[in-house]
């Protein structure tokens, strides 16, 4: 039975070779739209040049994604949603404080360091504000709250305002974002993570003789 003419399909085959080798037409779908959103501007990038980029009709990409506000979304998620998951793996194993957040950013700023675009950039897009962006905001804010958690149970009996050091240990894990736009010889990430999370440690006045 043929779709009704309503019902998106996947469209014609892809024109030229594909960005991707290994990857599904939503995985070059969401690489393409995540280089032209860093390199051209949210604004400037339609759904049609994400279509050309990937080699495919526009019907194609409507198959995946309804709009442009949906491929922003899910690209921004991606930035946190596996940092959220790993810090409920941590919580279930119930490490000490100290070690739980030395293991969250080193973790975290593996994340923002290894993706293949920076997309952190697209934060501060004032559309990331509205409606169709509620659910990437409310991971982010969870995820700001968590360190706000670990950075209370690891910190130093003299510390006060705990929260305010978790939030400046959230801060310190995004500044690899602007880091990485703008530094043109940015360390190595294995390096940057050693250092942000010593960086971090040293914020709840905890040690920071540790390995990795």
């Amino acid at each position: 039975m043929s779709p009704s003419p309503s019902t998106p399909t996947a469209g014609r085959p892809r024109s030229g070779a594909r960005r991707l080798p290994d990857a599904t037409a939503r995985e070059e779908i969401l690489d393409a739209a995540a280089e032209l959103f860093v390199r051209r501007g949210y604004a400037a990038t339609s759904t049609r040049l994400i279509a050309e980029t990937v080699g495919i009709r526009q019907a194609s990409l409507y198959y995946h994604f309804a709009n442009k506000e949906q491929i922003l979304a899910e690209l921004l998620e991606a930035t946190v949603r596996p940092t959220l998951t790993h810090a409920e793996e941590l919580a279930g194993q119930d490490p000490d404080p100290a070690a739980a957040l030395h293991d969250l950013v080193k973790y975290d700023v593996g994340v923002l360091l290894g993706a293949r675009w920076n997309v952190g950039i697209l934060y501060a897009l004032p559309e990331v504000a509205t409606e169709p962006f509620t659910r990437f905001r409310r991971e982010r804010e969870r995820l700001r709250l968590t360190y706000r958690t670990l950075a209370a149970a690891a910190a130093a009996a003299d510390i006060d305002d705990t929260d305010i050091i978790g939030d400046l240990v959230f801060g310190l894990v995004e500044s690899v974002i602007e880091m990485r736009r703008e530094l043109p010889d940015l360390a190595p990430p294995e390096k940057l993570q050693r250092a942000v999370t010593a960086a971090a440690l040293r914020l709840v006045g905890a040690a920071t003789n540790r390995p990795g």
